[in-house]
Order: structure tokens, then C-alpha cells, then sequence
């Protein structure tokens, strides 16, 4: 069987996505509809804007969704087979959402660009932050930061021995001091301003469950599988009560992975900017074949992988 997963933030660069634009018209209409949508030039920005802004929580996370998207209506056609599951780290559960017709493409890039500015504005600008460690066990990451003084926890358990923390700064830094001492091999503070999905992300998660009540969303036709509880789901309720536990809950993607494998799954294909889920697959399970489509000259390849894994 066949997953297709999406990236979330941090995978953003300037001219994402826009040779898909420039060579595809059902891409180039993804980005036209993102614009109409926010009412914003989001594809220029995209397209020729600066890095500093499309580092901006709220610019990156429709501009990595849309992107996304627009990569995958050229690449769905030409999957060898329909996906079996689809889900997405973070903010790529919303493109998940998308690609499985549950949530319609503009209502998603409305929805993550106020996502984006209510996570931003939900601490203020210092107070707090975010730092991968490497080199040590999830669990073991969440006990030390369960000793220190203050809100400090695990964010993103990406890999088995990669996991993201987030917290106020005074209590990152102590976390930071406790996990080098018991063994981190690498600490690297991260280049955003809040400490996304801690409890400290409370105020964002108010604002969204009214704005996701609002949202129509439909049965999912294909399985998305949650950042939250690391299971399947599809229908409209189950939606709306995961994207709003999401704001403050740690991404488990490695048990999203393991759930996938436990399914039956044996082919990842990452669609839209950067290949880091590519990257983290490899590390959570050394069976699962994967690949990723940025770019045009990456399509011939990876469906020739997908296609051989799934022979």
C-alpha cells in the first residue's frame, strides 16, 4: 500500500513550488485559488518575495500548504496506485485534509493563515522557543523535561532519537542544560518565536475551535491519519476535535510512521517542499521505501520507486 504525507513548517523557501507553476496549469490554478482566497499576492511572495517574510508563521503556513497541494494535483494522477493513507506533520495534516477531499483548498489556506498568526501572537516574541535533541529516546526526553522547573515538554517526536522541545525560555534553557548532561549528542535551538504545540499555545487553540466550527469539512475519502493519537480517521467531527487538540499537543509522527507500516503501508511518498519526512521515515523504519517530489525532474523517479515497492 501507498502513504502520501505532507510537510509542515520549516520547509518553506522562496520559489517553491513554482516550476510546477510555470510547467503545469492545475498547479498554477492552486496558487491562483490561494491567492483569491486570503486575498493576498501569497504565489508572488512565494515566487520572489524574502525569506525573512515567508519565515513569518502566518505567510509560511498557507504558502507550504499551497504549495503542497499544487504539487500533488499534478502528481495524483500519475500515482501508480490511490493512496492508502495520508497525513501530514503539523501543518501538513491540513494539506492531508485536502488531498483526501475532506477540506476544501481555500477554506484550509484561510484557516492556517490565521492558524499561523494565533500561534504566533499566542506568546510573546522571546518569552519562548523551540530546540531539537538528538541523540536520546522520546520517552527519556519527556522525563527530563517533566523535572524542570516550569513549561517545558516534548513537541515533536519525529524520530527515535530525534525530538523537538518547546517551552518559556528560562525552562527550555534549563531543559536544554538537563538533556545535554544526560546525553544529548546535539541541541540546536530553532529559528522560530514561539513554542508551538505545548501548552503554551493555549490562547491559539481557543481561536481556532470557533473558526474550525465554522468550516465545513466532508468524510474523508481517503484515511488521514492524526498527529495526535497516531490513528486513522474521516469523518467531520473527528476532524475538527484533532486539529484542535493539535495547537497544544505534541506531533507523534513516529508513531503516525509505525502506524502506517502496522497497516500494511510499504511506500511514502513526500509531496511539496523539502524531503525531511523522507528523512525521518528512513530513521523510524529501514522497510518502508520512500521518496519526495519537490520539483518536476523529481516526479519520473520517485514513481518508479513507488511503483517497484508496491510490485
Amino acid at each position: 500500500m501507498l502513504a502520501v504525507v505532507f510537510p509542515g513548517q520549516g520547509s518553506q523557501e522562496v520559489g517553491m513550488g513554482m516550476d510546477f507553476a510555470r510547467c503545469y496549469p492545475e498547479a498554477r490554478a492552486v496558487f491562483d485559488e490561494a491567492d483569491e482566497a486570503i486575498q493576498l499576492p501569497l504565489s508572488t511572495w512565494i515566487a520572489e518575495g524574502r525569506s525573512e517574510d515567508l519565515q513569518r508563521t502566518e505567510i509560511a503556513q498557507p504558502a507550504i500548504l499551497a504549495t503542497s497541494l499544487a504539487i500533488y494535483r499534478v502528481v495524483e494522477p500519475r500515482l501508480p496506485s490511490a493512496p492508502a493513507y495520508v497525513a501530514g506533520h503539523s501543518l501538513g495534516e491540513y494539506s492531508a485534509l485536502v488531498a483526501a477531499g475532506a477540506l476544501a483548498l481555500a477554506d484550509a489556506v484561510s484557516l492556517v493563515r490565521r492558524r499561523g498568526a494565533w500561534m504566533q501572537e499566542a506568546v510573546p516574541e522571546g518569552e519562548g522557543g523551540m530546540a531539537a535533541v538528538l541523540g536520546l529516546p522520546g520517552d527519556q526526553v519527556a522525563r527530563i523535561c517533566a523535572g524542570i522547573e516550569g513549561s517545558v515538554c516534548p513537541a515533536n517526536f519525529n524520530s527515535p532519537v530525534q525530538t523537538v522541545v518547546a517551552g518559556e525560555r528560562a525552562a527550555l534553557d534549563a531543559a536544554c542544560a538537563a538533556l545535554e548532561a544526560a546525553g544529548a549528542t546535539k541541541l540546536v535551538p530553532l529559528p522560530v518565536s514561539a513554542p508551538f504545540h505545548s501548552p503554551l499555545m493555549q490562547p491559539a487553540m481557543e481561536k481556532i475551535t470557533p473558526a474550525l466550527s465554522e468550516i465545513f469539512f466532508e468524510n474523508s475519502k481517503i484515511p488521514v491519519i492524526s498527529n495526535v493519537t497516531a490513528k486513522p480517521y474521516s469523518s467531520p467531527e473527528d476532524a475538527r476535535r484533532l486539529l484542535r487538540e493539535q495547537v497544544c499537543a505534541p506531533v507523534r509522527w513516529v508513531d503516525c510512521v509505525q502506524t502506517l507500516v502496522g497497516r500494511g503501508v510499504r511506500a511514502q511518498l513526500e509531496v511539496g517542499p523539502g524531503k525531511v519526512l523522507s528523512g525521518l521515515a528512513r530513521r523510524i523504519d529501514r522497510c518502508l521505501t520512500v521518496a519526495n517530489i519537490e520539483k518536476p525532474e523529481d516526479m519520473d523517479a520517485a514513481l518508479v520507486r513507488m511503483t517497484e515497492a508496491l510490485v
